[in-house]
């Protein structure tokens, strides 16, 4: 009983320490420097484990030294090197640029190993400083014309310009997997030493990221630094948020394409490239053009896992794919949308974009915004007035039968 006591004092104790921690205001301010995460394992099992980490190279800490990624380790030093000399500065300057921020680092991570805190910090400054440069010659590599001398030999098996064009697709996959992010910061204290102490603007490292992703520079909030090239590519994904002032009742489901045809429903792709340019008016359904091609899966996989993960993060593309997948439940649904210009497929079928979309729409948004709410609303209401007048006529041809039998029930 002595020891039980002894036991539960201890316990005790531990917690009263931890208090302090517990306050609303001090567990708000360590959140809010969070913004790396592990995908917890529910994630993983619903859709596909492998689509949240590095299959290459790792970034950051938290695949660092798995047996797959350690070849690329010496080719990370490689690049990291090439830069140093490059620049003629000395490699304690790079260090001592990331030491200076090596807490607020640390803190981006959630729940980071202890092999990489404390006493091992030295650690985590070495791989910060390597993989951030490391990312920076890729950058460079990218960038420059192919023309150009990159310095790195003809027959280098990563950074020649036929390996790096080879190898690129699988590297930009790595750079966007959720568990394989290392912070901007990293890339600006870096980019201050090489530019000679004057730092480079927010706007600067936010464009440098976009233009490796090939993606619109996002309006909204650039010259804020993002957080890693995740969340660049999440912010230029969804683009400017538009203004919503419709009303709060939206309906969550609508039916499938090809049973919006069959109701009369007309489909028109029009000329932007945001998710939010989705309309329904006077019968015509107006989309953006949705390309899907073989990384299409990591990439929206790894957008809506940040979604779910990340407090600050709106939800818009898991409201998006959630649409999608309500009016594509089948491969003629698919072909329907191809035909009309609004899906651009490059898989290897239209069987594939559905099962994508049905790994996907796991990490969708059963209440998607109200704007796509409100648009799925206006169809079914069309859909309503179209029976309704079809029932006044008596009119008991073969379309209106499917449209009945097909979804009357289930959705009105």
């Amino acid at each position: 009983m002595a020891e039980r006591a002894s036991s539960s004092a201890s316990w005790v104790v531990e917690m009263e320490k931890l208090l302090e921690d517990s306050r609303p205001s001090v567990e708000m301010a360590r959140w809010k420097q969070c913004y790396i995460y592990q995908v917890p394992e529910f994630i993983k099992k619903m859709t596909k484990r492998a689509a949240y980490q590095p299959q290459f190279v790792s970034l950051g800490p938290l695949h660092h030294g798995k047996r797959h990624l350690l070849p690329m380790e010496e080719h990370k030093r490689r690049a990291m090197l090439h830069m140093v000399n490059s620049t003629g500065k000395p490699l304690t300057e790079f260090v001592a640029a990331i030491e200076e921020v090596a807490d607020e680092l640390e803190a981006a991570y959630e729940d980071l190993d202890d092999r990489w805190r404390g006493v091992n910090r030295g650690s985590f400054v070495q791989m910060m400083v390597t993989d951030g440069c490391f990312l920076i010659e890729l950058l460079s590599i990218y960038q420059s014309p192919e023309s150009e001398n990159t310095d790195y030999a003809d027959n280098d098996p990563i950074f020649s310009r036929s390996s790096f064009t080879n190898l690129w697709s699988i590297m930009t996959n790595d750079m966007i997997a959720m568990e394989n992010q290392i912070p901007l910061l990293v890339l600006q204290r870096i980019l201050f030493v090489t530019w000679s102490g004057t730092p480079p603007s927010a706007g600067e490292i936010n464009n440098m990221v976009r233009s490796i992703l090939n993606v619109p520079l996002f309006e909204e909030g650039v010259e804020k630094l993002g957080l890693h090239i995740l969340d660049i590519f999440h912010k230029q994904y969804y683009g400017t948020t538009p203004h919503w002032e419709g009303s709060d009742k939206y309906e969550p489901r609508t039916p499938s394409a090809v049973e919006l045809s069959e109701a009369g429903i007309q489909f028109i792709k029009n000329n932007t490239r945001s998710i939010h340019d989705v309309d329904f008016e006077n019968g015509v359904l107006s989309m953006p053009l949705f390309t899907f091609h073989d990384q299409t899966e990591v990439e929206l996989l790894n957008l809506m896992a940040f979604e779910w993960l990340h407090p600050d993060a709106k939800y818009d593309v898991r409201s998006y794919i959630t649409f999608m997948d309500n009016i594509i439940r089948s491969e003629r649904d698919v072909a329907l949308l191809r035909s009309q210009g609004i899906i651009t497929n490059h898989m290897r079928s239209d069987k594939k974009v559905v099962e994508l979309l049905s790994i996907a729409t796991k990490l969708g948004n059963a209440n998607i915004d109200h704007r796509l709410g409100h648009v799925q609303g206006k169809m079914n209401s069309y859909c309503r007035n179209t029976i309704a007048i079809a029932l006044a006529r008596n009119r008991r041809n073969e379309w209106f039968t499917i449209l009945v039998n097909n979804y009357l029930e289930q959705v009105f």
